[in-house]
């Protein structure tokens, strides 16, 4: 072999390892509701989307309104704030973000979800999304992040914080059970100090806080009381039109199901009665 072939061989080798690395981007099927933000700049369209709705969200009537009133904001191009779903687990958070989409993709809502790895990418998305006409929600779920996270930093600079101004058609809308999204120690709060009658939070307070609070909406979820849990076993049943011949003993199950489980939500309500449908 010449030392040109080896030359050539290497060159061939070297191009085959950037493209593994670096894969050339697809064209993105902009014809569909939903999508995922892949690592490397993929965006893939998702096919079937979750059929779920406003009405089938019970008893978090207060955030369901705070949430359609801010995102029907942002798709009549008035100012709208990013927005934190915080919470207990199975409460609807998720759920009441992806609502929106069967609510108003008719008016141009698209939902993109972006997971933690893929943040430090978040400003190649938004510049792709700058030139299309539609409205996108950037759809972090169960949100959490541990001590000098890369991606927590990145959230914090597209939220507010880089010198790039945000296209007007992106918001960011995320889920997470902490609230600050960062592990909190019984440390931090005892290097909180009072100076004469102010007290000053600790460095490290003021860091967890800092990303929570570049969220203009926050929205908290709590578990459900017992009515209200039966309610939406209730609200389930009809949905998949089970007749019930015996209520009390489908509460008493409904309940039991709960204590296994752990928890009273809506999530565990809905899989009781998918349980309960027999064969």
């Amino acid at each position: 072999m010449s030392d040109l072939d080896q030359l050539l061989s290497k060159l061939d080798n070297i191009a085959a390892s950037l493209e593994r690395q670096f894969p050339a981007r697809e064209a993105t099927d902009w014809k569909g509701l939903a999508f995922q933000w892949i690592n490397q700049g993929q965006l893939h369209r998702v096919r079937e989307i979750d059929a779920i709705r406003l009405d089938d969200l019970l008893h978090v009537d207060k955030q369901k309104k705070q949430l359609v009133n801010n995102t029907r904001k942002f798709l009549d191009g008035k100012p709208a704030n990013d927005a934190l779903l915080w919470g207990a687990r199975g409460t609807g958070k998720s759920s009441l973000i992806k609502s929106l989409l069967n609510e108003y993709s008719n008016q141009g809502l698209r939902i993109i979800e972006v997971d933690k790895d893929s943040l430090i990418h978040f400003s190649e998305l938004t510049e792709r999304l700058a030139e299309r006409p539609e409205h996108f929600l950037l759809f972090c779920d169960d949100l959490s992040f541990e001590e000098h996270d890369a991606s927590y930093k990145a959230l914090k600079a597209a939220l507010d914080g880089s010198v790039a101004a945000r296209p007007d058609n992106v918001l960011v809308y995320a889920t997470s059970n902490r609230r600050h999204l960062l592990p909190e120690s019984m440390q931090d709060n005892q290097d909180t100090r009072l100076v004469d009658t102010e007290l000053h939070h600790s460095d490290a307070v003021e860091e967890k806080i800092s990303l929570a609070e570049r969220f203009g909406l926050w929205l908290s979820f709590h578990p459900l009381k017992q009515a209200e849990y039966l309610n939406i076993v209730n609200h389930w049943l009809d949905h998949y039109q089970v007749v019930i011949s015996n209520e009390e003993e489908l509460s008493v199950a409904a309940m039991r199901f709960s204590i296994h489980r752990g928890s009273r939500s809506g999530r565990v309500a809905h899989q009781f009665v998918k349980d309960w449908i027999e064969v």
